[in-house]
């Protein structure tokens, strides 16, 4: 069942939300997800609530999470912490310094042609290789990418892995340092953050989110170490928030 807080003060709360599994279902592409028709007003009446202190942190690119809540922009990080937009308005800053070499995605997409129910998206400055509907062991899949990661060693590259898919992108970006980026600026600073995802690659936004003086909560079956509380299915994700707003 659902296990969240109900005292939180929104009057001095910063909100953080991960996109792909906590505001969106998952599906068995990227591209297949749908969005409920009026999620956009709600995260825009959240959002006022809060004082404009929210922010979308998503490994998605951020022009990505634009069309996907069309015609709301938000503040936002995208691309793992290699891209952030500081206010709805303004333009979206590249971080990571460069996009991954054209090589990567090529050897990429040879490797996994070897490995049936897997396909790559490439985002520029990362490359994620989803493995939704693969039977072969994930162990095979992870190794061959580690192989590549290792190729690029002189760019300072990490592979990391997710819910059903490995993420080979440039280290020292993560949702974690892009929290704290956040928080440094207005309307976010002085606020508590609180930050909502689901999965063990999120830890470092987790963290930061404690870190700062704020809470953690996580989307799925069961609560993970150290945070506050959680949410069964992003629906109910969806449900607090208009509850916030209301």
């Amino acid at each position: 069942m659902d296990a969240v807080p109900t005292e939180l003060n929104l009057d001095d709360m910063a909100l953080f939300l991960d996109v792909d599994g906590t505001l969106l279902d998952i599906a068995p592409r990227p591209s297949d997800v749908v969005v409920p028709e009026n999620l956009p007003q709600v995260l825009a009446a959240a959002e006022r609530r809060v004082g404009g202190a929210l922010a979308l942190l998503s490994g998605r690119p951020i022009d990505d999470l634009d069309r996907l809540f069309f015609p709301l922009k938000l503040r936002a990080s995208g691309a793992h912490g290699a891209e952030i937009r500081y206010a709805p308005d303004s333009l979206c800053e590249t971080l990571a310094p460069g996009e991954l070499p054209p090589r990567t995605w090529r050897d990429v997409q040879r490797m996994i042609a070897e490995f049936h129910g897997t396909f790559a998206e490439n985002k520029g400055t990362s490359i994620a290789v989803h493995h939704r509907l693969m039977r072969r062991p994930v162990d095979d899949l992870a190794e061959g990418l580690r192989r590549i990661v290792a190729g690029l060693a002189p760019l300072d590259v990490e592979l990391v892995q997710g819910r059903r898919v490995f993420e080979i992108k440039r280290s020292g970006f993560d949702k974690g340092a892009a929290l704290r980026r956040f928080m440094a600026t207005e309307p976010f600073r002085g606020r508590k953050p609180i930050f909502v995802a689901d999965e063990e690659i999120d830890r470092a936004g987790f963290e930061a989110a404690i870190a700062l003086g704020g809470h953690a909560l996580c989307v799925g079956q069961e609560i993970l170490p150290g945070l506050l509380g959680g949410f069964l299915h992003p629906s109910a994700v969806r449900d607090w928030l208009a509850g916030l707003a209301a």
